[in-house]
């Protein structure tokens, strides 16, 4: 029987943002205006959308988004990176969210994500590379072309989706920028601007947002640089333009709105592992022999599904990846 104060897990709030909701109110009190534009921004990569078993997304609307010019030219899917289970509906994907920088409840980056300009847009590239560089958003995106991979997003809250992701290999852009002999680590940021992520402007959070991934895991097949999702790009609630999906780690190691990728020797120290240590441990991979101290990891609720289902080990691609942490400890390197 739950207890009266305990909310379900899939509403939960990470304990120390909780016990900083006094703070945050009287930070946060009278600095969001109202008539943000939910789903600002929202732009056609392609000239359709494929048929899915989940609720089709709303008609594309114009803009100066990726993938302009190329009506029609579909950014193919990618066979091997498909699952046998339904989408997460569009609107779900879209509305139900975590993205402190823009509010805490699930509902509120949707509300105030009009405030997030997609472009111009730059990212920096520097650290133990051969030449660090800065470079707009669509010089970076020419570089490489763009697949849909549907995967599934395990957030350690303990519930999950299924999402049609549009993106390119990390491993591609890995490659191209030459890291050296002594990067052993990535480390990315989000953007820091209070006027396009108000709720920068509480203490909530250290900013700005950090997440970091070892060499090996961030040239992994698997790992994804996304811009779009459903065929078209991403809304400012899921990171636009530009964010990291790691399909086997919990969802907070997928970074939105990317502004640096930094490669070094040393773990970075990362956002949660900061603030809440006792909870939140650098690898972050789903593990459901491992609880969080507040609720068990053993099950999940699939967003769109009444019943609860087992979490799988690595959230389902322990065979492509199991075999990173051959010998470590993963109940202690958690």
């Amino acid at each position: 029987m739950r207890r009266p104060l305990e909310p379900p897990s899939s509403e939960v709030t990470p304990e120390a943002l909780y016990r900083s909701r006094r703070v945050f109110l009287k930070n946060a009190a009278g600095f969001l205006g109202t008539g943000a534009l939910v789903g600002a921004g929202l732009v056609s990569l392609t000239g359709e959308v494929r048929p899915t078993t989940a609720d089709a997304p709303p008609p594309p609307s114009p803009g100066g988004g990726v993938g302009d010019g190329d009506a029609g030219a579909s950014p193919p899917r990618n066979p091997k990176y498909a699952l046998d289970e339904p989408f997460t509906p569009f609107e779900d994907v879209t509305t139900y969210n975590n993205f402190y920088e823009l509010g805490l409840g699930k509902g509120d980056p949707a509300e105030n994500a009009g405030t997030l300009r997609s472009r111009p847009w730059t990212v920096t590239i520097d650290g133990e590379v051969k030449e660090p560089l800065t470079l707009d958003l669509d010089t970076l995106l020419s570089w490489f072309s763009l697949e849909e991979r549907v995967y599934r997003m395990r957030c350690v809250e303990a519930w999950s989706m299924v999402i049609p992701w549009l993106g390119f290999p990390l491993a591609e852009l890995v490659r191209r920028v030459a890291p050296t002999s002594r990067a052993k680590f990535v480390a990315f940021e989000t953007l820091v601007d209070p006027e396009q992520l108000p709720y920068q402007r509480t203490d909530v959070l250290p900013w700005p947002y950090v997440e970091g991934l070892r060499i090996d895991e961030a040239t992994h097949p698997l790992t994804l640089l996304a811009v779009g999702l459903y065929g078209r790009s991403l809304l400012g609630q899921n990171g636009a333009p530009l964010r990291l999906v790691v399909p086997w780690k919990y969802g907070f190691k997928g970074i939105k709105s990317i502004v640096r990728i930094r490669f070094v020797e040393t773990a970075p120290t990362t956002t949660w592992a900061r603030f809440a240590p006792g909870e939140y441990g650098f690898f972050a991979n789903v593990n459901p022999s491992v609880d969080h101290p507040r609720w068990s990891q053993k099950t999940e609720r699939r967003i769109g599904e009444l019943s609860r289902r087992p979490t799988l080990p690595f959230n389902g691609y322990a065979e492509e990846v199991a075999a990173l942490y051959a010998g470590m400890d993963l109940t202690r390197d958690y």
